[in-house]
C-alpha cells in the first residue's frame, strides 16, 4: 500500500502570500510531479476552505473524531510517522485544540502522470 499511497501532512505558507493561489498551484504540481500514483491529506479546514480542492484533490469523506479521546488514540486520524510504523505524537495542546475535530479527508489521484 505505501508503494501507491503518500501523504500530504503540511502545507505552510507565509500570511502575505496567502490568498493568491500561490499554495494550491504549488501542491498540483508538486503533486503531478510525484511518482506516487495517490497522495493523501487531512485537513480540518477542509469543510470551510477549498484548498485542497483547488489543488486537484476530491473530497472523499469526513472522519469523527470520539470526544474525550486519548492523545494516542486521536492522533490515529493523523496516520503514521513516514517510512514507519509509529504513530504521530500530539503535544497537549494539539490535543485540547482538535479533541472534537471533524477533518476532511481528500484524495489526489495521480495516476499515470508522476514520473520522478
Amino acid at each position: 500500500m505505501n508503494r501507491q499511497l503518500v501523504t500530504l501532512s503540511r502545507v505552510v505558507i507565509v500570511p502575505k502570500y496567502r490568498g493568491a493561489g500561490l499554495a494550491s498551484r504549488f501542491v498540483r504540481l508538486s503533486c503531478e510531479s510525484c511518482q506516487w500514483p495517490w497522495i493523501e491529506a487531512v485537513a480540518e479546514m477542509g469543510k470551510v476552505n477549498p484548498f485542497f480542492e483547488r489543488a486537484g484533490f476530491q473530497r472523499v469523506g469526513s472522519m469523527k473524531v470520539q470526544g474525550n479521546s486519548s492523545s494516542k488514540q486521536h492522533a490515529g486520524i493523523y496516520g503514521t510517522k513516514p517510512g514507519t510504523n509509529q504513530s504521530v505524537k500530539l503535544s497537549t495542546e494539539s490535543h485540547r485544540k482538535s479533541e472534537y475535530a471533524e477533518p476532511e479527508y481528500f484524495v489526489f489521484d495521480n495516476r499515470g502522470r508522476g514520473q520522478c
